[in-house]
């Protein structure tokens, strides 16, 4: 929940430069803005996304916006079960993998998010609880795999690293992102869990992106915090580009 019409324009206008060759960039801001980003990004490389959206197609929802409201600005990306979501408006795992299922019947490519506690960490359940919130995405967007691709992201973000300024470490981040890629496969098959984008995201900077990105199965990057900052979004996009 950041930007203004003033800081969203410097902001992009800050590193859309650097985002003209060799890496993917996309951006995802708050509802009120969405019509102003559109305008920003047109005629850009630049990707464009929401930061949410309801499972529901429309009705007595109020608050709520659904993938055609979001689609009528040009957004073609969605982020799905951000750990916020999880925490403070309660989406359990079922939910998350009913608005993936919802932004893609729309036409929208959804980043869904997955990631533990200090807690579950600490208490060795790191498996069982990137499998909960992962398992009901796979069996509800499974019907989406078409030749070993399904049009779908998955970022692994440890609570414990977001907006803490705690980095898991490359290592850590390999061996969860090993992880998933591992349950992929056993449920849709190795074509699928090679193709699937995985991204990184916990107080990513551009003094460690280089390293984590470097890792074999982190194809990427859900930039919060730093993303705020032109300079510092700059340097990420640098370091992806390798």
């Amino acid at each position: 929940m950041n930007g203004g019409f003033a800081a969203n324009e410097a902001l992009i206008k800050g590193f859309a430069d650097e985002a003209q060759t060799g890496v993917d960039v996309s951006v995802f801001c708050p509802f009120p803005y969405l019509a102003q980003v559109q305008g920003l990004v047109k005629g850009t490389p630049i990707q464009f996304g929401s930061q949410d959206v309801s499972a529901q197609a429309s009705g007595a929802f109020t608050g709520e916006v659904s993938v055609a409201m979001v689609k009528e600005f040009a957004v073609t990306q969605v982020i799905v079960g951000h750990s916020e979501r999880r925490q403070y408006h309660a989406e359990s795992s079922s939910t998350v993998a009913a608005k993936a299922v919802a932004a893609i019947e729309g036409g929208l490519l959804p980043i869904v998010c997955v990631g533990e506690t200090l807690a579950e960490r600490e208490a060795g359940q790191v498996e069982s609880v990137i499998a909960s919130q992962l398992d009901p995405v796979i069996e509800k967007a499974a019907q989406f795999v078409t030749n070993g691709t399904w049009p779908l992201v998955i970022a692994y973000e440890p609570v414990w690293a977001i907006g803490t300024g705690v980095t898991a470490s490359p290592e850590q981040a390999q061996e969860v992102h090993q992880m998933i890629r591992a349950r992929l496969q056993a449920a849709l098959g190795v074509d699928v869990a090679q193709s699937t984008r995985i991204l990184y995201g916990g107080s990513v900077k551009p003094a460690n992106a280089q390293e984590i990105f470097s890792k074999p199965d982190i194809d990427g990057g859900l930039i919060g915090g730093a993303a705020l900052s032109a300079s510092d979004f700059s340097g990420i996009i640098r370091a992806a580009k390798g």
